[in-house]
């Protein structure tokens, strides 16, 4: 594997777990405030983050690449108020989005093929991730002023259930 494309996933499995604690950091402020379903969908979205950061390290031991793993920031964001967490949230999947697009730019440039497919599937789920923080913004504009709104909304929420990812590496 080329050193630049093994250096970048490696980095990205830290930023991956930051992505995961800080969704736990948001999951953590929902709850304070009593909405455990945002919380709940915010834990389960700390799960996924982990799970990212896992395929990319396990990638990286299958192509006998070495792992160093680095310290994790604390999560920096603003707490204002409950739209405050959405609309990092979205800022951050951009980034991500960002990262990853990096990462595959960086392994198209060297033929790294088999990197670029793994790649793939983070494209889209990074899509997925993007709509997602977008809808949940939507939603709390359209509906998180009105209490029953909000009651409806962190009920639906709070419905999410987790699913492993299904990218196999084997």
């Amino acid at each position: 594997m080329d050193a630049k494309v093994a250096k970048l996933i490696c980095e990205q499995v830290n930023k991956e777990l930051y992505s995961a604690y800080l969704y736990l950091d948001f999951a953590n402020y929902y709850g304070e405030v009593g909405l455990d379903g945002f919380e709940n969908w915010y834990r389960i979205q700390a799960q996924e983050e982990r799970d990212h950061a896992l395929l990319f390290f396990r990638y990286l031991q299958n192509n006998d690449e070495k792992i160093t793993l680095e310290a994790i920031d604390k999560p920096e964001w603003e707490r204002s108020d409950n739209m405050a967490p959405l609309k990092a949230g979205l800022k951050h999947e951009k980034y991500v989005t960002d990262l990853i697009n990096t990462i595959y730019g960086a392994a198209f440039e060297v033929h790294d093929y088999r990197t670029m497919q793994l790649l793939d599937w983070f494209v889209k789920e990074q899509a997925e991730e993007e709509k997602n923080a977008s809808d949940l913004i939507t939603k709390m504009e359209l509906f998180g002023a009105d209490s029953k709104g909000l009651y409806m909304l962190n009920s639906e929420l709070g419905a999410r259930v987790y699913s492993a990812p299904s990218l196999v590496l084997d």
